[in-house]
């Protein structure tokens, strides 16, 4: 009887000759990155089998064999990671996260001005024919008398129906909307007052001007910035380092709605008179958050 498995130079068998006699067998031949070399082991003599102790000692080589195979795949060294040592070096001191803010009041210099007019009738056809001209005539009456410091472009365009008690189409009604933006006050205001009588004024918003924000949040940068730094060395001591230094660091900003005086507005336009405009305020806020190592135990 013989029993042998063979892999990659690594053999095991066992055999059993009609005398009697049996040789085991277990080799491993060679050694390669750092693989083990398992020594043969070699046993002869005369020994009696029974069917079962033959069955046992195949299974226990079956064993030994697969051991031996899988020893060289088992020994095999993992692969250093080229940003081992970054990681080892950010974990090496503690970190922090903190956040500071700086916010300002800044005055709204921008007016948006809504000129709006609206119109009734049985017939979709007529409302629509003569919301468009009245649209083009304010339009073009607007951009004609606009000084160079104030835009003017249209707004909305609704058409809609409305309904009886019975649920059926009783009229139709439109509304065209053109709107006047500036910085000056006093010109915006004029122009709308010429235009009343074809499109009174609806509403008005005033905000802060991409301009004067970006300017506003460039000096708070520099106070955010500021006092993160403080914070940051004030922790640092607090824990007993002498230093930090910079991990991560974020920037935002917020701003809030305007007021919006619509109901004084509305006054001005039945006097067709330019009334003086004043825009109110806004809060600009610069925050910073970041995070940071702490260095320099004491």
């Amino acid at each position: 009887m013989n029993s042998t498995c063979a892999y990659d130079g690594a053999q095991c068998s066992i055999t059993q000759t009609g005398a009697g006699i049996s040789t085991t067998t277990l080799a491993y031949a060679g050694q390669e990155g750092g693989c083990p070399v398992v020594q043969a082991g070699v046993g002869t003599g005369k020994m009696g089998f029974t069917r079962a102790s033959i069955g046992r000692l195949r299974n226990w080589v079956g064993l030994v064999c697969l051991a031996v195979i899988a020893a060289p795949a088992l020994a095999q060294v993992q692969p250093v990671s080229a940003g081992a040592p970054q990681r080892e070096a950010e974990h090496a001191w503690p970190q922090a996260t903190l956040s500071a803010e700086a916010s300002a009041v800044v005055a709204q210099d921008t007016v948006k001005i809504t000129l709006a007019t609206e119109l009734t009738d049985a017939s979709q056809a007529k409302v629509s024919a003569e919301l468009g001209a009245t649209l083009n005539e304010v339009m073009k009456r607007a951009k004609a008398d606009a000084a160079p410091g104030v835009k003017v472009y249209s707004g909305n365009y609704s058409l809609y129906p409305t309904t009886d008690k019975n649920g059926k189409i009783a009229s139709w009604r439109g509304r065209a909307e053109v709107i006047l933006e500036s910085n000056d006050f006093a010109v915006a205001s004029k122009l709308a007052s010429k235009l009343d009588d074809r499109a009174p004024i609806a509403s008005l918003a005033f905000s802060v001007s991409r301009d004067a924000r970006a300017k506003a949040e460039q000096g708070l940068l520099a106070q955010a910035v500021k006092s993160f730094q403080s914070k940051a060395l004030a922790l640092t001591h607090a824990f007993d380092f002498s230093t930090y230094t910079l991990r991560s660091v974020e920037l935002g900003g917020l701003g809030v709605q305007p007021y919006q005086p619509v109901p004084r507005m509305m006054a001005m336009a039945a006097d067709k008179v330019a009334v003086p405009l004043e825009g109110g305020t806004e809060r600009v806020t610069v925050s910073v958050r970041g995070s940071i190592f702490l260095q320099g135990k004491k």
